[in-house]
């Protein structure tokens, strides 16, 4: 008996996998897996988003608190570029959304800002100070 998809959506997956591999697609989820497709693309879409937030979140902060720029911000920022650069790479096709991205990014990326560093929201730019690929080239060892 079939796995419902609401029941086990673990089970229900590897089971439509198995009916893909094996030729029978009249036997297929076909709603659900269209559901999940589409899913799967905006799960990539924010773990970018998040990523791109994190960079300029701890970008707001290098740039507007000098005095306490630190080793774990240097790492932070640097892993943040390494783990967007990978998203990237795995979905090219995010490439031509990334204006859009940067701004859902910096909205997010400013606010945070604000918490971690008391700072008023209005203490930062309304709009990104850094362009993607300024974001992702900034060497923090060469500030």
């Amino acid at each position: 008996m079939p796995t419902h998809y609401d029941q086990d959506t673990y089970a229900w997956a590897l089971e439509q996998a198995a009916l893909l591999r094996s030729g029978k697609m009249d036997q297929l989820d076909v709603e659900h897996l269209a559901e999940e497709i589409e899913s799967m693309g905006k799960s990539e879409r924010r773990a970018l988003i998040s990523q791109l937030a994190r960079l300029l979140m701890h970008l707001l902060k290098w740039e507007y608190q000098p005095d306490r720029r630190s080793r774990s911000w240097r790492l932070t920022i640097q892993d943040a570029q390494v783990k967007a650069a990978r998203l990237l790479a795995d979905n090219p096709s995010l490439r031509a959304a990334l204006p859009d991205l940067m701004a859902s990014a910096y909205d997010d990326a400013r606010r945070a800002a604000a918490i971690e560093t008391d700072m008023e929201p209005d203490a930062f730019p309304d709009t990104c100070l850094y362009s993607f690929d300024e974001a992702m080239a900034f060497k923090p060892d060469a500030h």
